[in-house]
């Protein structure tokens, strides 16, 4: 802890040198709206590196992300308005407040009755009912992020089906509307249709306890994967995507999803 301490201490001084007259000129010019985007490239960065099983990798992207808070504090201390002991208290405060069965005499059984005590002293904390069930879902997650916590929060009040046949049903008729509406080749009515079948699709996941967002990003890296192997194979065999036919294409990734599994 000790080193942790110092390091996290250095860590600071090494952010006020920057944003000081006579440091970077970059850092110096960065605002909280500024940096947002750097906070969610970091933040899927960490996701990458997690999914890679690197420890250095991970180690690495985990700093990049712990400096973006650093950054954010050091710009609201220079405006007078809080600095990183008041990020930590206040976030250790919480973290106390929201754990009564740890810190507390509270008893939950298990972490789902834990996730409705959470749920339950949030709002006891914003001092007010909130209007919907739904409400506390941030509005800029990733749709499917943002779709899976609806339905979670939705859930908790009842509304939910009580078998995974009943979604399994769910999803496959908002296919047959999403068939019926390229028959008719409205563009509006495809993208509604598209979207109550993804977020029929989301809720199915939500059900059977898989993150839709996970899912879809591990989905991507097999297809990248795969799609790579077919233009290794071909550059190798000196040819290109350009000059192949699809049935060769196929062949190559199918190969590329035995190697896969093989792996």
């Amino acid at each position: 802890m000790k080193n942790a301490a110092a390091g996290f201490e250095k860590l600071l001084n090494i952010m006020h040198t920057l944003r000081a007259p006579g440091g970077c000129p970059w850092d110096a010019e960065q605002t909280h709206e500024s940096l947002t985007r750097y906070l969610l490239e970091e933040t899927y960065e960490v996701i990458e590196a997690i999914d890679s099983g690197s420890t250095e990798l991970l180690r690495e992207e985990l700093g990049d992300l712990l400096l973006q808070p650093v950054f954010h504090a050091a710009i609201a201390e220079e405006q007078g308005r809080f600095d990183m002991a008041d990020v930590i208290q206040t976030l250790c405060e919480k973290l106390i407040r929201r754990h009564p069965h740890v810190f507390g005499d509270a008893v939950v059984r298990d972490s789902s009755a834990q996730i409705e005590n959470w749920e339950k002293i949030k709002k006891l904390e914003k001092g007010e009912e909130r209007r919907s069930a739904l409400s506390g879902v941030p509005a800029h997650l990733p749709a499917l992020l943002r779709a899976h916590k609806i339905t979670e929060k939705a859930a908790r009040v009842g509304f939910d089906w009580e078998h995974t046949d009943q979604v399994v049903a769910k999803v496959l008729e908002e296919l047959h509307e999403f068939q019926e509406a390229m028959a008719e080749g409205k563009s509006e009515r495809m993208e509604a249709e598209l979207g109550d079948l993804l977020f029929a699709i989301v809720n199915l996941g939500r059900f059977l306890s898989i993150d839709p967002e996970d899912a879809l990003r591990k989905t991507i890296g097999r297809f990248q994967y795969r799609f790579q192997y077919v233009e290794d194979q071909l550059h190798a065999q000196g040819k290109n995507l350009s000059n192949t036919s699809l049935n060769e294409m196929d062949l190559l990734w199918e190969e590329a999803k035995k190697r896969e599994v093989a792996e």
